[in-house]
């Protein structure tokens, strides 16, 4: 049988890098993107793997990004975006938005719409990485750069509210041309994506109670059976999940007007950005 082409990002470290590995050994064709480039090369090359680097705090990046998976993959059956993390303080990108929202939602929507031709000529699955952390998430559509009421706790549970939003959002538009998406919270691991938090969550992650955490492996369990087990048949797309089971979110998580208006403002935000491009050019 033909290797599938699996892109995942965030996959030079932690659960992204665990799902690479798992899903070479199983045969399939994986693309390694991550924003170090050491640590991205490092992975792929212990994979045999194409990679990628791109951060995800610079669009333009994500576009470069976009244009050379099209250019390279005219098939790209999985589309995992993985990148994600909790930040610091509030610091706004190049591009002008709060830093947490677009690592965690503004980029990996950007990728993934940059990517819809080819996805859906694929009949791709998209999975995003959310987290149980959507439960404290407020969408506040009127400041998605949280300049107001910014705490690093929830700019971090909206960016994974966003996540689930998005995953239904794109089952409803895109569901009826062959794409299936799912939105999953890959447990409390012990990785390295807190590392340039201020959270009091980060210490978790560096202390003793890491030993308590799960595994990068048991992390990405949930990711690697969404990517090879069979959407409509062993999960429902648009949905989210949690130990390879539906799972409940935030109760905004459900609401499809908020879900059509995030994507419209998501697109519009990025238009703006595409504007000042071309005025600066």
């Amino acid at each position: 049988m033909t290797a599938r082409t699996i892109v995942i990002t965030g996959a030079s470290d932690g659960i992204g890098a665990s799902a690479a590995r798992t899903l070479s050994k199983q045969g399939e064709q994986v693309v390694v993107v991550g924003r170090s480039a050491e640590k991205t090369a490092k992975v792929a090359k212990e994979i045999g793997a194409d990679h990628y680097v791109a951060d995800f705090a610079e669009l333009a990046q994500v576009r470069l990004l976009a244009e050379q998976l099209k250019d390279k993959y005219p098939r790209i059956d999985v589309l995992a975006n993985n990148a994600g993390g909790i930040m610091g303080r509030r610091e706004l990108t190049l591009d002008g938005h709060e830093k947490t929202f677009q690592i965690n939602h503004l980029a990996p929507f950007l990728l993934t719409t940059e990517l819809m031709d080819v996805l859906t000529a694929s009949n791709a699955t998209v999975i995003n990485t959310s987290s149980a952390a959507n439960g404290f998430g407020r969408l506040d559509l009127e400041d998605l750069d949280s300049a107001q009421n910014y705490s690093i706790n929830r700019a971090y549970g909206t960016g994974k509210l966003a996540n689930i939003l998005f995953t239904t959002e794109l089952n409803h538009r895109f569901g009826a041309e062959g794409i299936t998406t799912a939105a999953f919270h890959p447990g409390v691991v012990a990785t390295n994506f807190a590392a340039e938090s201020t959270s009091p969550m980060r210490h978790a992650y560096k202390t003793f109670l890491n030993r308590f955490l799960l595994s990068p492996e048991q992390g990405a369990d949930t990711l690697v059976w969404l990517a090879t087990a069979m959407p409509g048949h062993d999960w429902i797309s648009g949905a989210y999940y949690a130990k390879r089971a539906l799972a409940k979110a935030n109760r905004h998580a459900y609401d499809a007007e908020l879900a059509r208006q995030l994507w419209e403002r998501s697109e519009a935000m990025l238009a703006q950005d595409l504007d000042k491009l071309d005025h600066r050019a």
